[in-house]
């Protein structure tokens, strides 16, 4: 019998990398989802705020191509325009996109509760604060300022602008851990409110959690969820958990107000000799 040697990491978490709107401010992930609408509003094509929702978590410009290519959205475009959407259509909309994100990003600053008090106890424990975005940086700039007013800073801060590709490529992540000075890529959880930014964790070899309450995958601010009857809340969450779930998200909590139990979990698992379960 053939024996190998393997490896394990068995020492504490080192960092968290979160994400923005929907996991750390602008609870429902409205800023975006806002401007898409109206990006297209403008180009005479209406659409439902499930399509302006579908890819986010991708860098801006892809998520306009991404609704674009929705087959519903094409159809609409074609029936109003003569043709089906075009890159050329998607770089006007972008362009159109990125002052009018610029002009409300501020209106949706307000952290999400439970934002500061885990920010507290994450560096009370000695873990390094990350971030990534699909957001610019010059949207990031503003948005890093409205976050620091309000007592939010993480340690560094990774746009899909800045590398090569964005979710669910793991590029951010992985500048984030340079940056930090962090390694190995076990000792870093990723935090996100959608399936692509789990998906870009998972492809960086990072433990991954899923944010279903406060972010895109319902949609709604707090006080919108309060309206909803029980059984709508209900069935709505338990979609959220679901595809995050399936996405391979390796913990799934309501928002980051539970997330301190995750690290509680994952460091016993480390301690045991595991490994994230995608890597």
């Amino acid at each position: 019998m053939t024996y190998t040697y393997a490896r394990r990491y068995r020492g504490p978490l080192k960092a968290v990398i979160l994400d923005w709107a929907g996991t750390t401010l602008d609870y429902g992930c409205c800023a975006p989802a806002v401007v898409f609408t109206e990006v297209f509003k403008r180009q005479g094509i209406d659409i439902t705020m499930e399509e302006a929702r579908a890819p986010m978590g991708a860098h801006k410009q892809v998520h306009i191509r991404r609704i674009s290519q929705n087959p519903d959205v094409a159809r609409r475009w074609e029936e109003a325009h003569g043709r089906p959407p075009t890159e050329e259509d998607v770089v006007a909309m972008f362009e159109a996109f990125v002052p009018l994100q610029l002009d409300c990003l501020a209106d949706y600053a307000d952290l999400i509760p439970g934002t500061l008090a885990f920010m507290t106890a994450a560096r009370a424990r000695g873990l390094k604060i990350g971030s990534t975005t699909g957001y610019t940086v010059e949207m990031m700039e503003l948005l890093a300022k409205e976050a620091a007013h309000r007592g939010y800073e993480p340690d560094h801060s990774v746009s899909a602008a800045e590398v090569p590709e964005g979710r669910p490529a793991p590029w951010m992540c992985l500048e984030n851990a340079k940056h930090l000075g962090v390694y190995p890529l076990e000792s870093m959880v990723k935090v996100d409110d959608t399936v692509p930014g789990i998906e870009e964790g998972i492809n960086a070899g990072m433990w991954t959690v899923g944010l279903a309450k406060s972010g895109n995958e319902i949609g709604l601010t707090e006080a919108e969820i309060e309206t909803l009857p029980a059984d709508e809340f209900d069935r709505r969450l338990a979609r959220a958990y679901q595809r995050m779930q399936r996405a391979g998200a390796d913990y799934v909590v309501d928002g980051i107000w539970d997330l301190l139990e995750c690290l509680d979990d994952i460091e016993a698992r480390l301690a045991r000799g595991e490994r994230p379960q995608h890597a």
